[in-house]
């Protein structure tokens, strides 16, 4: 695997062209790609934490940090590898370092997420346990997760 280079950081610290590249990659992957039509950019964006690998500049891995729609829970979401990036392990690196970003920056906070169901043996091989049933989150099979 080829040198990547880590960034985190806020909405409010990230540059014009960063947020363009960033929600034209989150469409392609979650609104085009999955053929999913819902607000992809929406109102956690305005203080989420970004997690962004980048090889030789170009994104090559992303989440975003935001808290629990329950209030109790950090989370973290959107994850995406473009697809010519994908089979590179960048998805099991990405979600490594959020998970890293937020022990280290939300200490004793239990992490929840909304997986897609099909990515639960992946999110499980780093310590995630389902918490619910399978259930349609805009028409995709998904289910809680948690890391405690």
């Amino acid at each position: 695997m080829a040198d990547t280079t880590l960034d985190v950081r806020s909405t409010a610290e990230l540059g014009p062209k960063e947020v363009v590249d960033i929600m034209r990659e989150r469409v392609k992957v979650f609104v085009v790609e999955q053929t999913c039509y819902y607000q992809e950019v929406d109102e956690k964006d305005d203080e989420a934490i970004h997690v962004m690998l980048r090889l030789d500049g170009e994104l090559v891995g992303y989440t975003r940090i935001v808290p629990h729609d329950d209030g109790e829970h950090i989370s973290f979401g959107r994850v995406l590898v473009p697809m010519q990036h994908r089979h590179n392990g960048y998805a099991r690196q990405v979600v490594q370092a959020t998970i890293d970003w937020i022990r280290a920056n939300r200490p004793g906070e239990s992490i929840k997420i909304q997986a897609q169901s099909y990515l639960q043996k992946f999110y499980e091989s780093f310590g995630f346990k389902p918490v619910s049933d399978v259930y349609l989150e805009d028409n995709i099979p998904h289910l809680d997760m948690v890391m405690d």
